[in-house]
């Protein structure tokens, strides 16, 4: 729930097809970018982001809707979104990153407020995560705890910038990239990295 991850999005899906033809599948952790906001947004820091959205849809060409964005009043924690990713990948993991998408959508797109958990709900069972199912697990505190700990990895490994892209292989992380990256700089190094796997 970082602008820059949705500017990642159309990578992040072409990298993921990539390695699951090389039967590596792609692992979604929420890193916990604004968790815990409780008071609205300040003129300066609204604009500050809304720079931010500016800059990603100048380099990434995504869809940002930028009228009315994030108004008034408006509590910007990504704690609720990073919950429904953690609770897709739990009840449905195939299921866990056409939910972000939709969710990263309505929010950067289509100005909808992805804090309020019955619009995470409407775009859970968009994704087709059956809607009864998904609301009950995602107000339990089994939810809270595995966010909290998807939270606490990526703080555990120091990464502070999003997104952020992890090759694991026998327990080994390899960092991919720290940050934007077109296609045609990562898809190199994932077929390098995907290559040394096959001749271990």
């Amino acid at each position: 729930m970082c602008s820059w991850c949705w500017g990642f999005a159309p990578v992040a899906e072409a990298l993921a097809r990539q390695a699951a033809e090389a039967g590596v599948p792609m692992h979604l952790v929420a890193g916990g970018l604004r968790t815990g906001q409780g008071a609205a947004l300040d003129t300066h820091t609204r604009r500050y982001i809304l720079e931010h959205w500016q800059a990603v849809n100048a380099a990434t060409g995504q869809p940002f809707r930028f009228e009315g964005a994030m108004p008034e009043g408006f509590v910007y924690d990504t704690e609720p979104a990073c919950r429904a990713l953690v609770v897709a990948r739990n009840l449905a993991a195939e299921l866990a990153w056409p939910l972000v998408k939709l969710i990263q959508h309505a929010f950067y797109a289509e100005g909808r407020d992805v804090t309020q958990a019955s619009t995470l709900v409407d775009l859970a069972e968009q994704a087709g995560i059956p809607r009864i199912e998904f609301a009950g697990a995602f107000d339990g505190s089994a939810a809270h705890e595995a966010t909290a700990a998807d939270f606490t990895w990526v703080q555990d490994l120091g990464i502070a910038g999003f997104p952020t892209l992890l090759a694991e292989r026998d327990g080994q992380l390899a960092l991919l990239t720290n940050g934007y990256q077109p296609l045609d700089e990562l898809a190199p190094l994932l077929t390098r990295w995907l290559e040394r796997g096959a001749h271990a």
